[in-house]
C-alpha cells in the first residue's frame, strides 16, 4: 500500500545483500518444507506489527490463509522495507506481503497479485492548526513521510509541484519508521505525516486526542502480493488464493475485522473512520 519503495531500492538492497548487509543470507527452499515464507516488515499496523512478539495485522491474516489454500503453513520473516525486494530476490522469502504498493516501476522487477485497493492520507494534529487539507495546502510546511516509500515520493513530487506553480516548497522529511512521524507530529517536529490511508487511520484511532485527517484520500493505488518474475505458478496459486477468498467471503471477513473495508479491490480508496484505540480484538 503503503506504500513504500521508490528508485533504485532494489539496487541498493541487493548491494547490502552481497556485502552481508541487512538481508539474511537466502534461505533453504521453502516450498521443499511445505512452508510459504513472506517477507513483511512489521512496522506497519494495522496490516503487519508485533503483538507480544508475534505477527498480528491484515496482512498475516491474508497471507495465512492464502498459504493454506495452497496446502502449506504461511511463516513471516520481519524485513525492513528499504531492503525487502532485494530481500525476496535472494530467495529469502517466497513472497512479499506488505501493503506494498503495485506500481510501474516495481512491476519491472517483480510480478504483483492484487488484494487491495488503498490511498495516502495526511495525518496533523488535532485541530489541524495548519489548515493543512491536501498536497497544494502543504507548500511551505514541513511533511514528512517513511524513507524508501512511494509517500515520500509523492511529498517530492507535490514539493516540486508547489514550486512550479511560484509557492513555497515543501520540506520533506524521510523518517525510518511511521512510528517515528507520529512522534515528530506529536512533538511538533513536522506539521503533517503522510501515510496510507488505513494506517494513519489506525494512529488516529490510537491518540483521537492529538491526530485528525487532513483532508480526503488521494492517489488510490492497487496493494499486491509481490513474487519473483520466474515463479508463474506461484503467482497463479496466489491469484486463485485471493480469488477464492473474495468469491466466498473470507476477504470481506478479513477486511472488516481491522476496519479496512473500504479498501476492497471494488471499493475504491475512501478515507476510513479512524480505527477505535485497543481494536480490533484478536483470534
Amino acid at each position: 500500500m503503503h506504500r513504500r519503495w521508490g528508485p533504485g531500492i532494489v539496487a541498493l538492497g541487493l548491494l547490502a545483500a552481497i556485502l552481508g548487509g541487512t538481508v539474511p543470507a537466502p534461505a533453504p527452499s521453502a516450498a521443499q518444507a511445505g512452508k510459504l515464507v513472506f517477507c513483511s516488515d512489521m512496522a506497519f499496523p494495522p496490516m503487519e506489527f508485533l503483538q507480544n512478539g508475534q505477527p498480528t495485522g491484515a496482512d498475516i491474516d491474508i497471507g495465512n490463509e492464502v498459504a493454506k489454500r495452497m496446502g502449506r503453513a504461511a511463516e513471516f520473516a520481519n524485513v525492513g522495507f528499504d531492503g525487502i525486494i532485494a530481500a525476496l530476490q535472494a530467495n529469502r522469502c517466497d513472497a512479499i506481503i506488505s501493503g506494498m504498493n503495485n506500481t510501474p516501476e516495481r512491476a519491472k522487477v517483480v510480478d504483483f497479485v492484487d488484494y487491495l485497493n488503498v490511498g495516502q492520507s495526511l495525518m496533523v494534529q488535532k485541530g489541524n492548526p495548519k489548515a493543512i487539507t491536501s498536497f497544494e495546502t502543504l507548500c511551505g510546511h514541513t511533511a514528512a513521510a517513511q524513507v524508501g516509500s512511494t509517500n515520500l515520493d509523492a511529498l517530492k513530487q507535490a514539493s516540486a509541484d508547489c514550486q512550479k506553480a511560484g509557492k513555497p516548497a515543501i520540506d520533506v522529511v524521510g523518517l525510518k519508521t511511521d512510528t517515528d512521524g507520529v512522534l515528530a507530529l506529536k512533538a511538533n517536529r513536522i506539521d503533517a505525516y503522510e501515510s496510507d490511508s488505513p494506517v494513519i487511520a489506525y494512529y488516529i484511532g490510537q491518540d483521537t486526542a492529538s491526530f485528525e485527517f487532513g483532508g480526503k484520500a488521494i492517489n488510490a493505488i492497487p496493494v499486491g502480493i509481490a513474487v519473483r518474475k520466474d515463479e508463474t505458478a506461484l503467482r497463479g496459486d496466489v491469484q486463485s488464493a485471493i480469488d477464492g477468498m473474495y468469491t466466498d467471503g473470507t476477504m470481506a471477513r478479513i477486511l472488516a475485522k481491522w476496519h479496512l473495508s473500504d479498501f476492497a479491490l471494488h471499493a475504491g480508496a475512501a478515507t476510513p473512520a479512524a480505527t477505535p484505540a485497543g481494536t480490533p480484538a484478536q483470534g
